[in-house]
Order: structure tokens, then C-alpha cells, then sequence
């Protein structure tokens, strides 16, 4: 009987292990979900660069407790039964899977060698964003504007720029593609090949006469949009054409707010050493200046009181096992 016992103790153990990793996989998923490109069939605009530096501290903080919550119940659960082969196998298999989520989607089908009928709009601007070539030459070949557009405004050449796809874009332009063709939040294809992160689409983008200092409807600049999305190539790259480097967003924020505000250090040192100003103001009355010394008493006043951070967190205090709950970091 006390055999029998412990076997379904030792699978109670098991099944709980299995639904807690599962549990956590399906979490790393959205966590790199959210991490992805911007989707184009989303209105979106620079905005999310204050929900980025937030979520961000958020998802971390409810990792750590998830962790620390979970680690403390499958404790108890396998100690108590003696299922510590069951937990190993049940590492080896979740590295396992970890390995083969590395190994990378498949490559999608090949084109056909022909491409018969028409190619409607929806199609066209698929091949845009897929990098299938032949499908957009037999919709310009037909008659199609190259600048076909979605409901949001957004043309064959916003999307091909924020994958990258260069000789999509080369012969979008060569048909006619309006190179500063604006969606509806005003976002040009230079904005979307910032937030892509394709220097060669910038330059290429350029060399057809794009506005490098275009605004979107929150007078974002694609000096903006490069440094909220971390791609320090292109900072550099804008900075060596002597752009405006102070040039203010809706909100009153130049670039070095946005740097500051998201902890890009080499973009801020990039921007100091090419004359960024540490004393321009925000609307909110803050310089890039203020935002690092709100930062550092933040994080000075989290380390001195660490059970404020876990009460506005609405956390537990320290763990059971005697090791103290990991802390936020905190963000401004």
C-alpha cells in the first residue's frame, strides 16, 4: 500500500511539473510575441515607447514572482515524494523543445515558376511583406498603382521596408512608388525602415529623395522612431547627415528623452557626443538631465526599501525558502 502510495504521489508530482513548465513555456511565447515587429494591419504609432520600458519592468517583476511562487511549490511537492528523476527528465525535455524553437521556422514554399490570373490588392501587398517578387511584378505588370494601399493607408513599399525585402522596394520605386507616401497616422516607408531597423532600406530610401525629416501626426522623426526601437546603425547613420538632434515629438521629448527614458546607452552616448542638449525641456518641464536623476533616486530608494517596491507591486514578502524576492526595476 505504501508503494502504491507513493507511485501516485510521485505522478501527482509529475503532472503538476508538466502543467507549471507548460505554463511557463505558453508565457515565453507571449513574452517573445510582444517582443516581435510591429504587426502592419495595426494602427500604431511611437507612443509605445512609454508601454515598452514599462511592460517591460512589469513582465519582469511578474516573472520573478511566478518563478519564485513556482519553484517554492514543485519544493515541496518533490521533496516530499522523491520525484527529482521525474524533474530532471522534465528539464531535458523542455531544453529539448527550447533547442527546436532555435532551430527556426521553415522556409516558406516556393514561388511558382508561372503566375496565372489576376493578383488582386490583398495578394500584391501580401508579396510585400512574404518578399515574393514574382507576384508583385505580375500586379504592376498588369496595370496595378504601385502605390496600393490598405485601409490604413499603408502601401506595397511600407510594408516591403519594414522587412527589409531591397529588391521589392527597388522596383516599387522604379514603377512609380510615391517614396513619402504617408498612412494614416502619417508614418512614411523611412519611419517603417526605422522601426524595422534596415539601414540599407534607409539609404536606399534616401537615394530617391525621402524626407529624412518627415513627421508622423505625433511629430515623431525617423531619428525618434530608430532610437525608441534601439537600432543604433541608423542613429548613426542620421546623426552623420547633421540632422536636427534636438528635434522635439508632440510630447516635447527629443531623442535623448527617449534614449534616457528606455536606457539605450550607446545611443545616449552617441547623441551626447554629436551635441545632443541635456537641458532641453520636455512639455512635462523635464530635461534628459532631470529623467536620469529621477531614475537613479528611484533605484537608490527601491534598494533602501525594498518592501515598498513589493508592496506597490502587490507582492508577498520574502520567500518561505529564506531568499528574498528579486526586486523590480524601476522605471521612469
Amino acid at each position: 500500500d505504501g508503494t502504491m502510495e507513493g507511485s501516485e504521489a510521485v505522478q501527482k508530482a509529475t503532472a503538476l511539473i508538466e502543467q507549471r513548465l507548460a505554463q511557463e513555456e505558453e508565457s515565453e511565447k507571449l513574452r517573445g510575441t510582444a517582443h516581435q515587429k510591429l504587426p502592419m494591419d495595426m494602427l500604431v504609432l511611437e507612443d509605445e515607447k512609454h508601454q515598452e520600458a514599462n511592460s517591460q519592468a512589469l513582465q519582469k517583476v511578474k516573472g520573478q514572482e511566478r518563478v519564485r511562487k513556482t519553484s517554492l511549490d514543485l519544493r515541496r511537492e518533490i521533496i516530499d515524494v522523491g520525484g527529482i528523476q521525474n524533474l530532471i527528465k522534465l528539464r531535458k525535455k523542455r531544453k529539448q523543445k527550447k533547442r527546436e524553437a532555435l532551430a527556426g521556422p521553415q522556409e516558406p514554399p516556393p514561388e511558382p515558376e508561372e503566375i496565372t490570373g489576376p493578383i488582386d490588392e490583398e495578394r500584391f501587398l501580401k508579396a510585400a511583406v512574404e518578399g515574393k517578387m514574382k507576384v508583385i511584378e505580375k500586379f504592376l505588370a498588369d496595370g496595378g498603382s504601385a502605390d496600393t494601399c490598405d485601409q490604413f493607408r499603408r502601401t506595397a513599399l511600407h510594408r516591403s521596408s519594414l522587412e527589409g525585402h531591397m529588391e521589392i522596394l527597388e522596383k516599387l520605386l522604379e514603377s512609380g512608388a510615391t517614396v513619402d507616401f504617408q498612412d494614416r497616422l502619417d508614418c512614411t516607408a523611412m519611419h517603417w525602415a526605422c522601426r524595422g531597423g534596415h539601414l540599407e532600406v534607409v539609404k536606399l530610401l534616401q537615394s530617391r529623395g525621402a524626407n529624412t525629416d518627415v513627421r508622423d501626426k505625433l511629430l515623431s522623426t525617423p531619428l525618434h522612431v530608430a532610437v525608441r526601437t534601439g537600432h543604433v546603425e541608423i542613429v548613426e547613420h542620421f546623426l552623420s547627415l547633421g540632422l536636427d538632434i534636438n528635434a522635439k515629438d508632440r510630447e516635447g521629448d527629443t531623442a535623448l528623452h527617449d534614449a534616457v527614458r528606455l536606457n539605450r546607452y550607446k545611443i545616449i552616448k552617441l547623441l551626447l557626443l554629436h551635441g545632443a542638449d541635456m537641458m532641453t525641456k520636455n512639455l512635462a518641464g523635464k530635461t534628459p538631465t532631470d529623467l536620469v536623476q529621477l531614475w537613479q533616486a528611484d533605484t537608490r530608494n527601491a534598494l533602501e526599501h525594498p518592501e515598498q517596491g513589493l508592496e506597490q507591486n502587490g507582492l508577498e514578502g520574502p520567500a518561505e525558502s529564506g531568499r528574498e524576492t528579486p526586486q523590480p526595476v524601476p522605471v521612469q
